[in-house]
């Protein structure tokens, strides 16, 4: 049970008060027997963990089996998982937070939005860039025409070094045969993004790249099976060296839910994350670009890179001007330049990194949004439906078939071909 103090009784008396049900706290918000957001938050998140406890489910088969239990469900489970789920959530009647990607299966996703559209359900996917402040201000500057009319777009995806071992030579996105391509698990928000900043179709997409550095030809000499059998290399990926570095914030905690030295230590010992990474078996590309040819000619580039610092950076070439901006830990302005005035402007912005502070507030974004749009109170411009979201995983789609087939590859044509399969 939760003991409250009632907050309308202030000052003249102090009763408290017991809560044992989900219920009666949230009552108590809404009646403000409790204040403040401290409070608040506490009173909440302890409900949270009682609803939680009244599930019992091993399994997600044994929670969808159970029914309806609430209106929305958050879907963060690994990316051949959401399928399956995100069919029965649907079915059970949840409206859906679908973590990215859909899924690793183009006509799995065309499915899962077939089956929300029919069945009335909002499907809302985590392309979590379309929430952040600057990204939100590059889109109301283009809608605004500050730049006149978009030519031409280069976006680069700067992984990070670190980050990229982390996730993607050791992590859980490592290798696409248990998880997905490179271009769809990293930047399928990416290009969605994109998409919605451009306000266009795509119509024609190449694509190149490799896994040229993260293999075992590349292993240097006297490299052991793992950084804790006393390993000598030299090396920036030594794992003790960088994950105690760490401690005790993410990824450490990503190892371990108590991060302790002791802790991470033994989880290198005996999983992926301790192993060398020229030894492992990743297969996912560490360097790829995207060339896209949009409506009215636009023409678009992206680059998924992993050999450096990190941050996201964007230049837009318009008829009237260029802006140009990062997502990074420089901290540097969005700038204008007017080619009429030849006239520079800067907008400050407080980005981050976008790694390690929630996708620069991404993260927070979107759940805040989702919630106002179930609650018929969100009046921002992020949301898309799941057709718009299927519809920029397809140029997703394509372009991987691009980089494997080496060949330029007609956007609207592929998507007929999903559409008669």
């Amino acid at each position: 049970a939760l003991y409250i103090i009632d907050q309308t009784l202030l000052p003249n008396e102090e009763v408290f008060i017991r809560l044992d049900t989900a219920e009666e706290m949230y009552e108590a918000i809404k009646a403000l027997r409790v204040r403040g957001a401290p409070a608040i938050g506490i009173c909440a998140a302890y409900s949270l963990y009682v609803l939680a406890r009244q599930i019992e489910a091993d399994t997600a088969e044994d929670f969808f089996a159970k029914g309806r239990m609430c209106e929305a469900l958050i879907l963060a489970s690994m990316d051949k998982d959401h399928f399956g789920q995100a069919m029965a959530a649907l079915d059970c009647g949840y409206d859906l937070l679908l973590e990215k990607p859909i899924s690793p299966d183009a006509r799995e996703c065309l499915e899962i939005e077939s089956k929300a559209n029919a069945l009335g359900r909002t499907v809302i996917v985590c392309h979590v860039l379309r929430y952040t402040q600057f990204y939100q201000k590059i889109h109301d500057l283009l809608r605004e025409g500050v730049i006149g009319d978009i030519q031409s777009l280069v976006a680069t995806e700067n992984v990070a070094y670190w980050h990229f071992a982390h996730s993607y030579v050791r992590g859980n996105w490592h290798n696409s045969k248990t998880s997905s391509p490179m271009i769809l698990a990293k930047c399928c928000h990416d290009m969605d993004l994109i998409l919605w900043l451009s306000g266009k179709q795509s119509k024609a997409v190449s694509s190149f790249g490799a896994l040229t550095h993260f293999t075992k030809e590349n292993c240097p000499e006297g490299a052991k099976e793992r950084c804790t059998d006393g390993c000598q290399v030299d090396c920036p990926y030594n794992a003790p060296d960088f994950y105690f570095s760490r401690l005790p914030g993410w990824p450490a905690n990503v190892l371990h839910p108590e991060p302790t030295r002791e802790n991470i230590l033994q989880v290198l010992k005996t999983t992926n994350y301790g192993r060398c990474v020229y030894k492992m078996d990743n297969d996912v590309v560490d360097h790829q670009t995207v060339n896209l040819l949009f409506e009215d000619d636009v023409t678009v580039t992206f680059t998924m890179n992993a050999f450096n610092k990190g941050g996201r950076f964007i230049h837009i070439m318009g008829t009237k001007g260029e802006l140009r901006g990062a997502m990074d830990s420089s901290k540097l302005p969005i700038t204008l330049f007017d080619f009429e005035t030849r006239e520079t402007m800067e907008i400050p912005m407080k980005t981050g990194d976008g790694i390690i502070n929630g996708h620069g507030g991404g993260d927070e974004g979107i759940v805040a949004s989702w919630h106002e749009y179930l609650s018929g109170t969100y009046e921002g411009v992020s949301i898309s439906d799941i057709s718009t979201s299927v519809d920029n995983h397809l140029t997703v789609f394509a372009a991987e078939k691009s980089r494997e087939e080496g060949i330029v590859v007609d956007v609207e044509a592929y998507k007929k071909t999903l559409e008669e399969d």
